[in-house]
């Protein structure tokens, strides 16, 4: 799914998870849960997309908050700086995806990086991958306390880079996501596929594959 007008976007704004870094919950629930009261299923169940992780996501929950609470539902024993070197270090880079920023950026093109994320994966991401600091800014939904497909955190991303509409073109791999800058009158993509996608944003921008 992709919409596009007459006119080249102005800036390029990408989401993080599953779009430049995959990820896996599976993993950090397999590292952490010897250290507590549950399996790693149930581990899992505490951190991926659940309750917590929103609340921890939207800004609701400081980092010792969550750990915290991650204590309290799965007996983790632990201590704080293992717990966050566990539930991090679950992130492997898209090269493709990459070097397509990268591209861009070259090219005097702004990027920016949309993501529902949290302050421990940041702060993982920043110190491991080096591509992480190359983008104009970035909107995170744990520092403006809104996640996508929120109208706020769309609003938010306006605010940040001065440009609205058509002017701004969005890749995310949630199709509810892309909806919700579609109903502001963003261009947009639905990333599925790295082969897909780099060839696409050429076009979008009128530049040689």
């Amino acid at each position: 799914m992709s919409t596009h007008t007459n006119r080249a976007p102005k800036v390029v704004v990408f989401d993080l998870g599953k779009v430049l870094l995959e990820f896996d919950f599976g993993r950090a629930a397999r590292a952490l849960s010897p250290m507590s009261a549950t399996d790693p299923a149930g581990f899992r169940a505490a951190i991926d997309q659940s309750t917590l992780l929103l609340r921890y996501e939207s800004g609701a929950l400081t980092d010792e908050g969550f750990y915290g609470e991650i204590q309290r539902l799965t007996g983790y024993r632990g201590t704080f700086d293992d717990f966050a070197a566990g539930f991090s270090d679950i992130f492997g880079e898209i090269p493709p995806m990459i070097a397509l920023q990268q591209s861009l950026r070259s090219r005097g093109i702004p990027t920016w990086i949309f993501s529902n994320t949290n302050d421990l994966a940041v702060s993982f991401i920043r110190s491991r991958f080096p591509f992480f600091g190359g983008f104009d800014g970035y909107v995170l939904s744990y520092k403006i306390g809104a996640m996508k497909p929120a109208p706020a955190s769309y609003e938010a991303v306006e605010r940040a880079t001065g440009h609205r509409a058509a002017d701004l073109l969005f890749l995310d791999d949630r199709e509810e996501n892309v909806m919700g800058a579609h109903a502001r009158g963003w261009q947009i993509l639905h990333h599925r596929d790295p082969a897909e996608t780099v060839p696409h944003v050429h076009r979008l921008l009128g530049l040689d594959s």
